[in-house]
């Protein structure tokens, strides 16, 4: 973690950080599966993982994960509709407090081993409105360009 991205006293933003390393130096060389594995590394299912999706929830949403549409039609909305949202996500960039996500969508073709498919939909997110993320079990997402 280099010193533009350390934030003093919030926990989740430290979290985010260490999250953004690791991909970043995602290594299918090393595949340890203990539960403190240091990098992304290879599953039962995946051979070489690129994404820990995390999941985030704001401090008042009452216990509900933030949810943002899939798609970058201005009128999207996620109230009532799961199918045009997720609330599963991948951290792309984190400068001072501040964090962009990429919106992770489920993957619908059922012969994919790979939970998640990337989405052309960005968030930035102020990490002071974070009160608890939840870390997804790691895996690789195609077409992270």
């Amino acid at each position: 973690m280099n010193k533009e991205n350390r934030t003093d006293g919030n926990c989740i933003n430290e979290i985010l950080c260490v999250i953004l390393v690791l991909q970043e130096n995602a290594c299918p060389d090393n595949c340890l599966q203990t539960c403190d594995r240091p990098v992304l590394g290879g599953g039962t299912n995946c051979l070489i993982c690129n994404t820990r999706p995390v999941m985030l929830y704001t401090c008042c949403g009452n216990g509900t994960p933030w949810s943002m549409p899939i798609t970058k039609d201005s009128t999207a909305t996620c109230t009532g509709n799961t199918d045009t949202c997720s609330n599963v996500f991948r951290v792309e960039k984190i400068e001072g407090n501040c964090c962009t996500f990429r919106v992770l969508a489920d993957n619908t073709d059922e012969t994919s081993i790979y939970p998640y498919v990337a989405t052309n939909v960005f968030f930035t997110m102020d990490c002071s409105c974070l009160c608890c993320i939840r870390c997804l079990s790691d895996t690789y997402v195609d077409c992270l360009c």
